[in-house]
């Protein structure tokens, strides 16, 4: 191949991440030349509405893949939190590059941390996941909706619309806005959504000389850990709808795998942290045995 084409979102960061690969593919194949189909997706045009109320995440995917399918681009770059779990068929993750940091971030004007704000603190936030660890530990502040890209959401947090905001490190750090990070969100206190941090790359299929190219960009630590945490959520029928945290890592040679499915305010968690070779099916019934399917009843699920 000479030419290769990026399908990507155009928000800031999106288009940052597709730069990142298209760096990373023209340094490891001199000759190839590597351009941007940048797109807006309704998941990017749907602000006044939450995910899990307007469709979910492949709301920022499918005209991504819609450009695969008829070949305007031949690869698509996605924050991996926002693939769903299940990839339609015909479509492939060929490569999954290395984790930057997972961890949430409290970011505010006002306040250093989710501790120090007072009784009825406003917190925004898109994720139900974040929403529910935030109001089991601080049941007295008021988390309410933030959508939009990192700079629309900072901008309504410096008009004072919102007390605090909880962004992704990850995004931050690669918008170079990592100085805007008032604390960092220990695991324990807000596990990931499954993928944050790690960028990957999607092609057809079918398309084998894509992939065999792309495949130079994978981490298998990070593909490892992302493909576990992607499996507990698809188990769980894991979308947006669902408070869901999963997080991988590598310890020696095996995975240490934590994992939670909350109700949507909080009150009803259940956490899993096993270790093993694959410990996927032991979270999963780790989580069963404390009433996650109970709480996904609770759910609609």
């Amino acid at each position: 191949m000479k030419k290769l084409v990026i399908a990507t979102r155009r928000s800031p960061l999106a288009l940052w991440q597709a730069e990142h690969v298209k760096g990373a593919l023209e340094r490891r194949h001199p000759g190839l030349a590597v351009s941007l189909l940048a797109m807006s997706t309704r998941g990017d045009e749907l602000l006044d509405r939450r995910l899990d109320k307007a469709g979910g995440k492949g709301l920022f995917v499918k005209e991504l893949e819609n450009a695969l399918a008829d070949g305007r681009a031949d690869i698509a770059v996605h924050s991996m939190k926002d693939v769903p779990a299940e990839l339609p068929d015909g479509f492939v993750l060929s490569a999954i590059l290395e984790r930057e940091d997972p961890r949430d971030a409290f970011v505010s004007s006002k306040w250093n941390s989710l501790e120090a704000m007072p009784e009825g603190g406003v917190v925004g936030t898109s994720s139900l996941r974040r929403a529910a660890q935030i109001a089991e530990r601080y049941p007295g502040l008021e988390m309410r909706l933030l959508r939009g890209n990192v700079e629309t959401r900072l901008a309504k947090l410096d008009r004072g619309e919102y007390g605090a905001v909880i962004l992704a490190v990850a995004g931050l750090v690669r918008l170079g806005l990592a100085g805007r990070i008032r604390a960092y969100l220990d695991l324990g206190a807000s596990l990931p959504a499954p993928g944050q941090g790690a960028i990957g790359i999607e092609c057809r299929g079918d398309r084998a000389d894509v992939a065999a190219l792309i495949s130079v960009l994978n981490h298998p630590a990070t593909a490892r850990c992302v493909h576990a945490e992607r499996s507990v959520s698809r188990a769980l029928g894991g979308s947006c709808t669902v408070p869901l945290g999963a997080y991988a890592e590598v310890v020696g040679g095996d995975l240490r795998l934590r994992a939670l499915v909350a109700s949507v305010d909080g009150r009803r968690i259940a956490r899993a942290d096993c270790q093993g070779a694959d410990p996927s099916a032991d979270v999963l019934a780790e989580l069963e045995r404390q009433g996650a399917r109970d709480i996904l009843a609770g759910l609609g699920h």
